[in-house]
């Protein structure tokens, strides 16, 4: 089977696509939370009703990472070296248990990189949005791209 991989000439300024939604889970917000970003209203659902939230509300960092588990599905076909940079992170809405949030992704800008040959530079708005069309994470994020053989006559 061929996987057929998009390179830094296959990406358009402008085009977006967007993922499927996922729910989120209480569970799997407490687990990580107790893990990695223990303040209470992340961990503690009785300790969060007296919070600014009423309740327990999804940590920063694993909204993050639910973006990036969507996002996998529409730019997984994307040739990456990496990521470089994240510019103007924002949460400007928490996320809840019971949300279904999908993830947009947008081509900013592209140019081929002025060090390497082989690659390109590629800025995209990333987004994460629940049901009522809220976002609930963004961010710009520059990234390296692969760039197709450079053939010379």
């Amino acid at each position: 089977m061929t996987v057929l991989t998009r390179q830094f000439e296959d990406l358009r300024i402008g085009e977006i696509a967007e993922s499927k939604a996922m729910p989120v889970l209480l569970e799997d917000m407490l687990e990580f939370a107790r893990r990695y970003d223990p303040q209470y209203f992340h961990t503690d659902p009785e300790g969060a009703q007296s919070s600014i939230f009423g309740e327990v509300i999804a940590s920063g960092i694993y909204t993050a990472a639910l973006w990036r588990q969507l996002d996998a599905q529409i730019s997984g076909d994307i040739s990456w070296v990496c990521g470089i940079a994240w510019e103007e992170v924002r949460w400007p809405e928490a996320v809840r248990a019971g949300d279904l949030l999908r993830a947009r992704a947008e081509c900013l800008s592209k140019r081929p990189s002025r060090s390497h040959a082989d690659r390109g530079v590629v800025e995209m708005r990333y987004t994460l949005l629940n049901q009522r069309d809220q976002i609930v994470f963004t961010c710009r994020s520059i990234n390296l791209v692969t760039r197709r053989t450079l053939t010379t006559d």
